[in-house]
């Protein structure tokens, strides 16, 4: 089964080559950028808000974009749209912050600013440091590289690829071709057989995993893992083998070839936009991030970020590592439910 794989020149292309061109073309465009300021809209007077750009504009200003808001009504409303990430207004000395639970990423990100401020005006009004401390914390994606997003995205577009193209070609090629029923009447067990498929696809996954995380911490790139990197080892291995099971269901389903390829990019293209592999989901209409949860790539490719580039720990995985595997469990048993030896 390796050796096979070994001598396809074209699977060793489009399985590990063609992804890790994509690597390069958005690390080396992109990769020096960061994500976007949180807008935030400024309604009436805000001293503290105002004392805190005027003495703090170089810091504050790497993070927010400030701007006025004409009325209350007007600056709630384009909160609501989206249009803006927040609007912050001050009622005697309480800094009151209206923001989108839309978007959590931005909200935690101006809320963490504006504690920070209130600190610091508590503290520049009494001379002494506050009795009670707010331990606001910058959040993760308001600092993130575009290479930190793109490596493990584009990896997981890369596993989704190979994965479900493989099973599916495999599978109906083998039936297509008579192999299924030669390989039936010979002296390998079948299990054995399927079994030995699966670990070649898990150990290719492993080698793209090492070859894109080797590619990418090159000094033009610059990626740097988080503590809990190698957690993203069994997240790889998991979402290879929800793709696998999708795969599989496509090529026990298929009669043809072509059906099997048509049906595959009808699966994968929509999965990979739609799975946050080529641009960031928080950005997003609130109705392509709820499709996303259908797709097993939203999920491999969170966990990734989050262990890879946000710095978070291993238990943050787990749940899209039960998701994954639930995917390929599912998939498996659709699979044999629809599994055929011939193409009759």
């Amino acid at each position: 089964m390796f050796l096979g794989f070994r001598r396809d020149r074209g699977a060793l292309f489009f399985t590990v080559l063609f992804p890790l061109m994509f690597l390069v073309i958005f690390g080396g465009v992109f990769g020096h950028q960061s994500t976007s300021k949180v807008k935030v809209l400024e309604i009436g007077s805000v001293p503290i808000l105002d004392q805190a750009m005027a003495h703090g504009s170089g810091e504050f200003g790497k993070t927010m974009k400030l701007s006025k808001a004409p009325d209350k009504h007007g600056a709630l409303h384009k909160v609501t749209k989206g249009d803006a990430d927040a609007a912050v207004e001050q009622v005697g000395n309480q800094l009151v912050v209206h923001y989108s639970a839309a978007d959590q990423v931005k909200s935690g990100t101006v809320q963490g600013l504006m504690n920070s401020i209130v600190q610091g005006a508590n503290q520049a009004a009494t001379g002494k440091p506050p009795a009670y401390h707010v331990a606001a914390q910058q959040v993760e994606d308001d600092s993130l590289k575009a290479i930190q997003f793109f490596t493990p995205s584009l990896l997981g577009w890369a596993l989704a690829s190979a994965g479900v193209f493989g099973a599916s070609q495999t599978l109906v090629t083998w039936r297509t071709k008579g192999i299924l029923r030669r390989l039936q009447l010979s002296p390998a067990p079948i299990p054995t057989v399927f079994a030995a498929r699966v670990a070649v696809s898990l150990a290719v996954a492993l080698v793209q995993f090492a070859l894109f995380v080797a590619v990418a911490q090159l000094p033009f790139f610059g990626l740097k893992l988080g503590h809990y990197w190698w957690m993203a080892i069994p997240m790889v291995l998991s979402g290879v083998l929800a793709f696998l099971a999708i795969g599989m269901v496509i090529g026990a389903w298929a009669k043809t070839q072509e059906t099997a390829q048509a049906v595959t990019q009808l699966v994968v293209l929509p999965m990979a936009f739609l799975g946050g592999s080529f641009f960031p989901l928080d950005a997003s209409p609130t109705w392509m991030r709820t499709i996303a949860y259908v797709f097993p790539l939203r999920y491999l490719n969170t966990g990734m970020l989050n262990v890879m580039g946000r710095g978070l720990g291993p238990m943050s995985a787990l749940p899209q590592m039960g998701i994954l595997l639930g995917f390929a469990v599912v998939g498996g048993l659709v699979a044999m439910r629809l599994f055929r030896w011939d193409s009759a």
